[in-house]
Formats: C-alpha cells, sequence, structure tokens
C-alpha cells in the first residue's frame, strides 16, 4: 500500500521546509525502529524520549518523509534541510505532531471509523465492564465487533495484548482499518483521560460517546495536574460524539449534561426515574455459582427483567450504560438479556471456582473508592467474613495507600497487606503506608509480603460462607519489580491455592 504525500498531508496544517510532496509513502511511524523503505517518520515529544533525537536514525533506515514540531527543542530548520538534503528526503513541520500523526494515520488508513459503529466509554469506573458488556451483546446481536481496552483488544474473538488502555493514535487507526477490511461493523473502545489528553484519540468521530462517573485518580506530574484537568480531559470525549449517553447520577452530571448536551444529542442513566434509562427493584440473586443482580429496566428502547452475572449497584451502572447503547444501535432486547446474563469481565469481579462454598473473586478495585464498592457490595451477601487480599503499586500515590487501608479496615473483617507492582519501592516501605491507613480502624490484619503467600492463606483460612476478595491487579498477568518483571495471575494463583487446600480438607 502507498499514498502520495500531497494527499496524506490532507487535512494537516504544515510547511513544506525541503523536498518533493509527489513521492509516495508506504507507511506512517513514530517509531524510528519500525520505519522502511519509503516512510514517513513523525517526531513526538514524549516524557520519557523525544522523537526528534532518532530522526537521522529514520533517515538512514528509508524515511521518505519527516514531519517534525514547529515547537521542538532541537534541530533548527537549517538542520533539518541538510539533513533531508543528504538522504533525499521531504521534511515538513507542523504545529503539534501528537495531533499530525493522528490526521496522517486517519488518511493512511482511509478513515476506517467512518465504516464502523464506534462507541467510546470513558470515565473513572466501569470503562472495561461496559465495553465488555457492549462486546458481548453486539456479538450475541449477529455483529463483528471488536474491542480496545485495558484488558485486552479483541478482534472479534481473537484476544490480543493491549500495552495502552488507549492506544497511540497510529494504532487506533491501524486497528479500525483491520476490522473495516474484515467486514467487521462495530468497535467499542475504553477512552482513557490520558488517551484524549495525548490526542490519542484525535481526529476520531464516535457515533456514541459514553461518561460512567468520576473519581480521584490520575492526579500525578506525568498524567494530570490536579482533578480539573482530569475532568476537562474527559468531556473532551463528546467534542466529536455524534450522541452521548451519561450517567446522571455521577457526582459531576449536571456539568457533564450542560457540556455534552451542547454538542450531541444525550441519553442519560440512573436509578430513579429522571433518567432515560432507569433501574428499579434491584436485588442481589445467586444463580447457581453466579452472584449477580435483578432489576427491571425502563428505557425508550426496554421495558421488563434483567439480569446482570456480576454483583453490586455500580454494575447495575455499568449494565444501564450498555443498554442505552444497545438500545441506540437497536439491537433485540432478548440478545441484550442474554449477554448481560452470561457476562464474564477478566478481572471485574472474577470468580475463583471451588467446592469449599467459599465465594472467591479476583478485581482490579486499584483506589479506595473502587475498594469501596466492592467490598460494601460484598459485605450485602456474604454470611460470613470478608477477607481482603490487596497491596498497592510503587512510585504510585502515597494517599492511595493510606486510603485503601482504611476502606479494607472498616469493611473487611480480615485484610491480609501484601505486595502488588512494588516497582522501584521497598515493598515493607508500601505495607507500612497501607498500615498507616489500616490503624485508623479496628481493622484486623496481618502482613505477607510475598503475594502468591498471601493469597494461599486467604484461601486456606476461609470457610463456608466466607468471601475472600483478590484485589488491585485483576486482569494483570506480571508483577514488577525493581529488578525484574515476573508472571504473575491472581485468579491462576488463586485456583492453584484451592487446589492445595481442598486436597487437603478432603
Amino acid at each position: 500500500m502507498s499514498i502520495i504525500l500531497s494527499t496524506l498531508l490532507q487535512g494537516l496544517n504544515y510547511t513544506l521546509l525541503t523536498g518533493d510532496l509527489k513521492r509516495r509513502i508506504t507507511s506512517v511511524e513514530y517509531d524510528s525502529r519500525k520505519i522502511g523503505n519509503a516512510g514517513l517518520f513523525v517526531a513526538i515529544k514524549g516524557f520519557t524520549s523525544d522523537g526528534h533525537d532518532f530522526i537521522k536514525k529514520a533517515l538512514s533506515s528509508g524515511a521518505a518523509c519527516i514531519v517534525a514540531d514547529k515547537n521542538r527543542d532541537i534541530l533548527e530548520d537549517s538542520e533539518l534541510i541538510a539533513l533531508a538534503q543528504e538522504f533525499d528526503a521531504t521534511v515538513v513541520t507542523a504545529e503539534d505532531t501528537r495531533k499530525a500523526i493522528a490526521v496522517l494515520s486517519a488518511n493512511f488508513f482511509e478513515h476506517p471509523e467512518d465504516r464502523l459503529d464506534l462507541v467510546g466509554v470513558t470515565g473513572t469506573k466501569g470503562k472495561t465492564t461496559v465495553t465488555f458488556m457492549l462486546h458481548d451483546i453486539l456479538k450475541r446481536d449477529d455483529h463483528g465487533t471488536g474491542l480496545i481496552g485495558t484488558v485486552c483488544n479483541l478482534v472479534g474473538e481473537e484476544k490480543r495484548k493491549a500495552s495502552h488502555t488507549t492506544p497511540e493514535s497510529h494504532e487506533v487507526y491501524e486497528f479500525l482499518e483491520e476490522l473495516a477490511r474484515k467486514n467487521f461493523d462495530s468497535c467499542v473502545m475504553e477512552v482513557s483521560s490520558q488517551g484524549l489528553k495525548l490526542d490519542r484519540v484525535y481526529g476520531l468521530k464516535f457515533d456514541i460517546g459514553c461518561f460512567t462517573n468520576l473519581y480521584e485518580d490520575h492526579i500525578a506530574p506525568n498524567e494530570h495536574p490536579d482533578m480539573e484537568d482530569y475532568f476537562n480531559c474527559k468531556l473532551k470525549i463528546f467534542d466529536s460524539s455524534a450522541i452521548g449517553v451519561v450517567n446522571s447520577d455521577c457526582d459531576v452530571a449536571d456539568r457533564v449534561i450542560e457540556y455534552a448536551s451542547s454538542r450531541c444529542r444525550i441519553y442519560t442513566y440512573g436509578l430513579t426515574s429522571d433518567s432515560d434509562c432507569y433501574a428499579t427493584d434491584i436485588k442481589t440473586v445467586r444463580k447457581g455459582s453466579v452472584t449477580g443482580t435483578e432489576f427491571n429496566v425502563v428505557s425508550p428502547w426496554y421495558e421488563g427483567p434483567m439480569f446482570v452475572a456480576l454483583a453490586g449497584k455500580f454494575n447495575v451502572y455499568n449494565a444501564l450504560c450498555a443498554i442505552c447503547v444497545a438500545g441506540i444501535l437497536k439491537v433485540d432486547y432478548s440478545k441484550v438479556k442474554e449477554a448481560l446474563a452470561t457476562l464474564k469481565v477478566p478481572g471485574r469481579l472474577q470468580p475463583v471456582e471451588n467446592d469449599m462454598g467459599v465465594n472467591i473473586l479476583v478485581d482490579y478495585a486499584h483506589n479506595a473508592a473502587s475498594l469501596e464498592n466492592v467490598l460494601e457490595t460484598l459485605r450485602e451477601y456474604t454470611p460470613g467474613r470478608v477477607i481482603t487480599v490487596f497491596g498497592c503499586g510503587g512510585n504510585r500515590s502515597v494517599t492511595r495507600r493510606f486510603e485503601m487501608g482504611e476502606v479494607s479496615g472498616k469493611l473487611s473483617d480480615y485484610t491480609i497487606i501484601t505486595s502488588d507492582n512494588p516497582r522501584k519501592e521497598e515493598p515493607e516501605a508500601i505495607i507500612k503506608d497501607i498500615v498507616t491507613g489500616m490503624n485508623r480502624t479496628s481493622g484486623k490484619y496481618e502482613t505477607v509480603i510475598d503475594r502468591k503467600s498471601a493469597i494461599f492463606k486467604a484461601v486456606d483460612m476461609a470457610e463456608e460462607g466466607d468471601t475472600v476478595l483478590i484485589a488491585g491487579k485483576g486482569h494483570e498477568d506480571y508483577q514488577i519489580f525493581a529488578d525484574k518483571t515476573i508472571f504473575f495471575d491472581d485468579a491462576i494463583t488463586a485456583a492453584e491455592a484451592v487446589k492445595e487446600t481442598e486436597g487437603r480438607r478432603k
């Protein structure tokens, strides 16, 4: 595949420094290691490296065109021109190369989003669950559907590793082009605040954009300086959405609705009749080995009973968001019911099978608000004790450690504090911070640094009627230390613990 450079540059505000705009381009890349003959290299300044440092390498590898940022810190125009002439290449500059890579990728892949129903979901919590709900709903309605998200990317049933919740724009457009080429008709994607802030979805036209909620998270030097920036970045999803879907019960609902309704048609969901789509008669129900939630839904599209194979009021909200999108896309009611009743989301209240009468769950809850939501839900239907295993990540918010310790101390009957991803910090120091929060309560706890040992300890001490919550890592299959990264999967480890414990109890 190749495209004339002048065609590729359409829609981009650029300045030609030197070279020919009639040459053919065979690829668009921002990673100099991927550049081949007749490729175009976009130099992007990142948090840890600057793409302008790799321009000569890209040219040496065969780049036919360089797109540089007008506001770059290195390489004067004269230096760029000299380099380009040395390698017989074209150089253009753009105001913002992050936006430029999005425009160029959209042109190179021929705007694949125009050939798909594209649904974007943003919010602090619920993005993963909502997108998995929608993927299952659309699949049951015979739609060829892709998914882009935190846990993985899906092309139909084909699972692929995800490097970011929202990939760089080039990867997004490339993925969407593959879906369109293979005659898929839809894609659901998690849209993170970083994805919006760093223009990873720049230029994408969402048929439906969803806002789930807002809690304090991702406030850090390389993320968002404060909550206002975090919130404003999330609102940007509505700048390019044809229809908006908004949780009218979230704390910032009025501001979200005001912003979104000035840009697109919106539908709201919640737990009262003030919303377009709402739930009544909510009950926690156990069906076989699945603890889930029953409710009646009232909406412009469907009215009647629903069962979601996930417990908790927060999952009712997630289901209502998915129901709204399904209704807008005219999915049959029976397909929505079937999908929600059999839903499984990796690392989101993921059950671990056992014959001990113990409810063992793996969940991604990695901040105080998420942990509180999960534990409050578990308390509602656990006749015995709630035993929680969790740690906190290194090189992340210290405040989060105090808060999570306090939440677990208040809502768990027993807590085993362990390691998460300590990264470059000492695990003992992280645990000490969590204990500080724990000691603000009367909660019982112990510390077990090794995560595997902690999980085995929790499963071993659990009795019939108890719930064991293994929190913090969810779907992750690794553990990061200062000097290494190892394979580690909470669900697999818990299953191993179950096998050993059941064998000993027989």
